[in-house]
């Protein structure tokens, strides 16, 4: 057997790679996040299939799963929210499985900020603008972060920053993040991206956390700062560039 580790994307059903179709149509177990999760997105697993909603499971009774399921000889699906590079534990949950000999592998997913960036209709890198891209989050009731990770050290830069898990601290964050980009900032916010109850919020440092309060988001959201996010004007590619050398192909 096998466990699949599979993106579902940020949401929406149709955003799913037909890989991760493939698997979850194969696998009589599925594992998933219900946080994030929907029944369109389960639906394309088996009718008699055994699914697993992670959302009240800690580490233990999710590898208890996976456990159970490879002494059954059941391959299965792991759902996890946007990519699996991303928040994902993947790195906690596949130690457990090298430990046990159970054999893994990872499907990506659309990951939430790239449906974010698509529902705004911005490109995150526009020449002489940005041309970097900060996914991070911030600290709450969660894990440390790293030395030398801090929200002001990011964006010192100037890059385009992409905030996870962050949506109730967006005040306080506006406001730090006012320091380096100004109060004049572009910023967004996008709930559920790409769900059928979507929401983007779209301002300035100034007044996003304004909106984001008075729209009562908790959770699920992405939130989105820098020139590039408001579609600053910047220079042309120089890769299309008519004067750009070219070769011939024979």
């Amino acid at each position: 057997m096998t466990v699949h580790f599979i993106g579902a994307g940020p949401g929406a059903a149709d955003l799913l790679t037909l890989r991760a179709v493939e698997h979850l149509r194969s696998s009589p177990v599925c594992v998933y996040a219900g946080t994030y999760i929907d029944e369109a997105i389960l639906a394309h697993c088996p009718p008699n299939a055994r699914l697993v909603n992670t959302a009240q499971l800690d580490l233990d009774a999710i590898t208890a799963e996976l456990v159970g399921a490879h002494e059954r000889g059941d391959d299965v699906a792991r759902l996890c929210s946007g990519d699996p590079s991303l928040y994902s534990a993947l790195a906690e949950q596949s130690a457990r499985l090298d430990a046990a000999g159970i054999p893994w592998d990872v499907t990506p997913g659309v990951p939430a900020y790239a449906a974010a960036a698509a529902t705004l209709r911005v490109e995150l890198t526009v020449p002489e603008i940005a041309q970097s891209v900060v996914l991070t989050r911030t600290q709450a009731r969660s894990t440390a972060m790293p030395d030398g990770e801090s929200l002001s050290a990011f964006a010192a830069t100037g890059s385009t920053l992409v905030l996870h898990l962050a949506i109730t601290r967006v005040r306080v964050l506006a406001d730090e993040l006012t320091t380096h980009y100004g109060a004049d900032c572009p910023a967004a916010v996008v709930f559920h991206a790409s769900k059928p109850d979507q929401l983007v919020l779209t301002g300035t440092l100034r007044d996003i956390a304004d909106q984001v309060e008075s729209a009562g988001l908790r959770q699920a959201a992405v939130i989105l700062v820098g020139p590039a996010v408001g579609r600053t004007p910047g220079a042309e590619s120089h890769l299309y560039d008519a004067e750009r050398p070219r070769g011939t192909q024979g």
